[in-house]
């Protein structure tokens, strides 16, 4: 192990092990650790065209570009480029000590075809199942890098057009929760398994699905990329940045325009989730900008495995959904706990703090209708494994909330745990809110507040019930 590498791992375990950050702390001890440490250093260039591809945006260049990786890796590593130009590719797979450098001008095109993109064991939306890889994907490897002003058009509108068949197709049959795991939509890329990962600039448009998941990873910077879900056909979901059971990832300086989650935390789901039992924890995420989409920052549904040690700081939000999107599924489980969401920007949209505990049951709970047989898909079973009830429960607390300012939104807070988790321990400081109507909190305990300023159209004030603790 390099001396570098083996000075952060052992700083990681030491701060790992360390108390929960003190709600006052500007920014907790461990946030300094997140990112990549290491990063491909060879300057050697193997350049695409020299293995056959070719730049004309219909040719299939698969094998050219994968055969320009891996001559890279096999050679010590370096840098892999491209002519300007537009390059079709199915998965492409990134190896060891490789940086994919996208350049001006250059554009990689997803495949819209399925069979270009061959399945592998993953994990999706909370369970492991087989399921295409991605367009790029970076599978326990360590030191990778993808960087440039160019463009990664994933071409997903077909993907999505079957996902949006599907899903009206299963919701007649009562089928809707498993419409996602059956349409197999491919992420654009995909991080798993992996550490010290860097992806810087590079701008990612029309996703079939989450346009950048990170998987059981750590170490890991995002930094300055554009996302661009939202060119004229939302049709069906398209994600942001999805952190997936992962830890010490960094994300920054960047620009997401999505129809679904912006930033989205997650920790697997159901039985599945608690069986994998990973969480993602020590994340920052800082000094981006946000339009469009269902959160700036969403922690949900699945939560399995827990959420822990989050810093989300300096965001703005230009008439997203929400601001904090905390969505726990009720047969989750898990713990969401340090959270802190500071010095946000919202620019109309809709509930600045939204948590609840009662997702919708088709989804989060689902049944098989009568005149299904037994021999049922594997994925299928995975969703319809009861939890013990005693570890169903999700959990939410230690959550600080400082720094929020917004402008012509429709509901300043709508928080409501259930009985047998109550939302515990907040801290909310310095808020000045104008909006429609302010809002309710409900089962939840020892909430501090202090500077709160929220100004609501309609006169209301947030109204707290089945609560001790609470003032508003």
């Amino acid at each position: 192990m390099k001396k570098k590498t083996l000075f952060y791992f052992v700083l990681m375990l030491w701060f790992g092990s360390s108390p929960v950050a003190k709600a006052f702390d500007p920014e907790p001890e461990w946030a300094r650790l997140a990112g990549a440490h290491d990063a491909p250093y060879k300057k050697t260039v193997f350049k695409v065209s020299d293995y056959g591809a070719v730049n004309d945006g219909t040719t299939l260049n698969t094998k050219a570009i994968q055969k320009a990786i891996d001559a890279c890796s096999s050679k010590g590593g370096g840098i892999v480029i491209f002519d300007t130009g537009k390059y079709l590719t199915g998965s492409l797979f990134l190896k060891e000590n490789v940086r994919m450098d996208i350049g001006p001008g250059v554009e990689i095109l997803g495949s819209q075809r399925i069979e270009d993109y061959p399945e592998i064991d993953t994990r999706v939306a909370g369970i492991e199942m087989k399921w295409p890889a991605a367009l790029i994907n970076v599978i326990n490897k360590g030191s990778v890098a993808i960087t440039g002003q160019g463009v990664i058009d994933a071409q997903g509108k077909i993907f999505r057009d079957k996902y949006g068949s599907i899903s009206k197709e299963y919701g007649a049959k009562g089928l809707r929760w498993a419409a996602n795991y059956d349409a197999k939509r491919p992420r654009t890329l995909l991080i798993s398994e992996s550490t010290n990962v860097s992806v810087r600039g590079v701008t990612f448009q029309q996703a079939a699905y989450e346009t950048v998941q990170v998987l059981y990873s750590r170490f890991v910077t995002i930094d300055a990329i554009i996302i661009r879900n939202n060119t004229g056909d939302d049709n069906a979901a398209g994600s942001g940045i999805d952190i997936d059971s992962s830890s010490y990832v960094l994300v920054q300086n960047c620009n997401v325009d999505s129809n679904s989650d912006n930033f989205c935390l997650k920790a697997g789901r159901g039985a599945d989730g608690l069986k994998v039992n990973r969480p993602t924890e020590y994340i920052v995420i800082r000094n981006s900008v946000i339009k469009a989409g269902t959160g700036l920052l969403t922690i949900g549904s699945e939560t399995s495995g827990s959420i822990r040690h989050i810093l989300v700081t300096n965001l703005v939000g230009n008439e997203t959904d929400n601001g904090l999107n905390i969505k726990p599924g009720i047969i989750s489980g898990g713990t969401i706990e340090d959270i802190h969401f500071q010095n946000i920007t919202m620019n109309g949209g809709g509930t600045v703090i939204q948590i609840s505990l009662h997702p919708d049951p088709a989804d989060s709970d689902p049944k098989l209708p009568d005149g299904y047989q037994s021999n049922i898909p594997p994925h299928w079973k995975k969703l319809l494994t009861r939890v013990e009830p005693d570890k169903s429960l999700p959990h939410l607390h230690d959550v600080y909330l400082s720094g929020i300012i917004a402008n012509d939104v429709k509901k300043a807070i709508g928080a409501e745990g259930i009985t047998g988790s109550i939302l515990n321990d907040f801290r909310l400081d310095n808020f000045n809110i104008h909006t429609a109507t302010a809002g309710e909190v409900g089962f939840a305990g020892n909430w501090m507040t202090e500077k709160i300023n929220i100004t609501a159209r309609d006169g209301s004030r947030v109204v707290v019930k089945n609560s001790e603790r609470v003032v508003l």
